[in-house]
């Protein structure tokens, strides 16, 4: 059994209830309550206001599926292939003007801030999300036909949670909320350490 989750500080408890599930029931998700996640995720903060975020997204069953879903390593398919929706998180690394190219220095932290923000309302309406870093780069580049200054970062599985008995002995193991680092190794005052 997992040690519970508890904060240290006051915190809504969105924030440690919100896990990342593998065990979803392949339940269709309406269309108003996926855009919901991604009208959430597109007011997340971004430098500038830059927005450098784009949401490549499929439904389970629907003809882009196999596009985002052959791309994930073999490990995640076991357990996606019963979400409800899958959703590449794209980022903006160089902005060009005219002929300059130059770096988005805060591409990452924000298309985190975004896939953040998806999580949060997903949790709020009921679903679920488990976000990935394990795919195949260069083959979902081609299946989601970037151009040259975008990269794909994860994909996140959405779905209705299902029981953990619902997936294979290994991955049951592991439906357990994982725990934090305590904030004392965290948050530095003045500097790190």
């Amino acid at each position: 059994m997992a040690e519970p989750r508890l904060a240290e500080h006051a915190v809504d408890k969105l924030f440690i209830e919100r896990t990342s599930p593998r065990s979803f029931t392949g339940e269709a998700i309406p269309d108003e309550v996926l855009f919901s996640m991604f009208e959430a995720a597109r007011w997340a903060p971004s430098a500038s206001n830059i927005q450098p975020w784009r949401l490549i997204y499929a439904k389970a069953g629907s003809p882009q599926w196999s596009g985002l879903f052959d791309c994930l390593m073999p490990g995640n398919q076991v357990w996606v292939a019963k979400a409800s929706a899958l959703v590449a998180f794209v980022a903006e690394t160089h902005r060009r003007q005219g002929e300059t190219r130059a770096e988005n220095r805060t591409h990452a932290l924000d298309t985190g801030a975004a896939w953040m923000s998806l999580a949060l309302q997903a949790e709020l309406l009921g679903w679920a999300t488990h976000g990935m870093a394990g795919f195949h780069h260069d083959k979902a580049r081609a299946a989601l036909a970037l151009p040259e200054d975008f990269d794909v970062y994860m994909f996140a599985a959405i779905g209705k949670r299902a029981a953990a008995e619902a997936l294979p002995p290994e991955l049951a193991a592991r439906e357990v909320p994982s725990p934090r680092r305590h904030l004392a190794e965290t948050v530095f005052l003045g500097r790190f350490g």
